[in-house]
């Protein structure tokens, strides 16, 4: 797939709030992103599979559209998952972010702006496109799919050292591919 970033080797994430295992990497991913290689852009594309998935993808994109991602994204994955919050349609959605300090009328607005429309329909193509067979998953510079599922340990546990060392060992095979460092 092309990449939207240039020189820079690009990371896209493929989430869903709803999904656990999203959840799970969330954390360990925000540590990654703080050590990545200079070179690597870091996005991120909510899944969707599903019309009953458009809701959350929308919240990702106003809130992106808003600067409020970085405040806000981590406590998305709290209300599903912690709190058992059921944001599964917009007015839950917009009462909840309005019960987080967020103005409800300007998020409402963006929310079914034409923009988030247009990125939202950008990431049902993405989905499609990318054959994204479950999430989480990390594709590396349009090239590499890697999901944290690949990585199992014998008890079927989740190995996320070798999971981001696969991710780390993709980037410098993406970076060698575009005749880097």
């Amino acid at each position: 797939q092309p990449v939207a970033t240039g020189e820079r080797v690009e990371v896209i994430e493929f989430f869903f709030y709803a999904c656990p295992y999203c959840n799970e990497l969330e954390p360990l991913l925000e540590r990654w992103r703080k050590r990545k290689p200079a070179d690597t852009a870091f996005r991120r594309v909510p899944v969707v599979r599903h019309d009953s998935w458009v809701p959350l993808a929308k919240t990702y994109y106003a809130l992106d559209a808003m600067g409020m991602v970085d405040k806000l994204h981590h406590e998305v994955f709290a209300a599903i998952h912690a709190k058992r919050v059921r944001l599964q349609d917009p007015k839950e959605i917009f009462d909840w972010v309005a019960g987080k300090g967020v103005d409800r009328e300007k998020f409402v607005s963006t929310y079914n702006s034409f923009a988030v429309q247009g990125r939202t329909q950008r990431s049902i193509d993405m989905t499609r496109n990318y054959d994204i067979p479950g999430t989480p998953a990390l594709v590396i510079d349009g090239k590499y799919l890697i999901a944290p599922s690949m990585t199992l340990k014998a008890d079927k546990s989740i190995d996320y050292d070798r999971f981001f060392q696969a991710v780390d060992q993709l980037i410098a095979q993406a970076r060698k591919n575009r005749g880097g460092k």
